[in-house]
Order: structure tokens, then C-alpha cells, then sequence
């Protein structure tokens, strides 16, 4: 044995997986599954039988949970597919950054400052236009695989 120190690098994890297998004859719609490696909520499922010896496939068609891009997949029934394990949470938007970046209050109190504005140029423009006006705005943040989005805003009135 050496007696070199040892360092690793770690990230703030349980270790718990981003996914978890499930069998494809069992995801419906509106489910969520992992095609290409992407995050997606499922918009259409179709099963087709095929020959003689051959295993029931579903045909998955999905939509990107975090870019919006519609990716397809072809599934024997009986096999696993990775379901990403998803989350949504809501925090109240504090201040919005000259780069891009918003300051959420969490729950306990702290403050989250890693996310950007979101992509989407209504959902954008509705973030922005209600932080100026000085309303308070609620933001659902949707997270899965390790990636994290704003995905909806809600007002829940004026500041005082």
C-alpha cells in the first residue's frame, strides 16, 4: 500500500440514480422516459404485435422535457426502458442578474442562484415583464438527469 492521499472528485449526491428501468409495456402517456439519452414526457404510445415468434413493440413518441425536440423510439415490450426520476419545485423568484441568472428563495430560506432564465421567449418575457412590474412571481423549476429548467411562472400578487 502507498501512502499517497487519494482525492475524488464528488459532487453534492446521495448517489442515487438519475433513472430507473421500467418495462416498456407498462408506460403510458403523459409517463416519462429516456430516449437517446434525454429526459422526454411521453406524448404517444402505439404496441404492434410481429410474427410468428417475434415480441410485441411499442413505438414511443416523446418530447423533450428541457429543449422541446420530438424524438422517437422503438421498444421490444418485455424490455426495460430508463425512466428519469423527475421533479418539480417552486420557489419565489428574488432578482434577475445582468448575465442571465435568477436568485430563487427556497423553502428553507436559502437562496438557489445556478439557474438561468428560461429559453422560452413567453415564458421569458413573462418573467421579465412581472419581476419590473413588481409582482411576485412563483417559479416551477422542472429537474431531471442532473439539469434543471424554469418551466412556469405563476403570479401571486404585488409586493407590499
Amino acid at each position: 500500500m502507498s501512502d499517497e492521499e487519494h482525492h475524488f472528485e464528488s459532487k453534492a449526491d446521495a448517489g442515487a440514480s438519475k433513472t430507473f428501468p421500467q418495462q416498456a409495456g407498462t408506460i403510458r402517456k403523459n409517463g416519462y422516459i429516456v430516449i437517446k439519452g434525454r429526459p422526454c414526457k411521453v406524448v404517444e404510445v402505439s404496441t404492434s404485435k410481429t410474427g410468428k415468434h417475434g415480441h410485441a413493440k411499442c413505438h414511443f413518441v416523446a418530447i423533450d422535457i428541457f429543449n422541446g425536440k420530438k424524438l422517437e423510439d422503438i421498444v421490444p415490450s418485455s424490455h426495460n426502458c430508463d425512466v428519469p426520476h423527475v421533479n418539480r419545485t417552486d420557489y419565489q423568484l428574488i432578482d434577475i442578474s445582468e448575465d442571465g441568472f435568477v436568485s430563487l428563495l427556497t423553502e428553507s430560506g436559502n437562496t438557489k442562484d445556478d439557474l438561468r432564465l428560461p429559453t422560452d421567449e413567453n415564458l421569458l418575457k413573462q418573467v421579465k415583464d412581472g419581476f419590473q412590474e413588481g409582482k411576485d412571481l412563483v417559479v416551477s423549476v422542472m429537474s431531471a438527469m442532473g439539469e434543471e429548467q424554469i418551466n412556469a411562472v405563476k403570479d401571486v400578487g404585488t409586493k407590499n
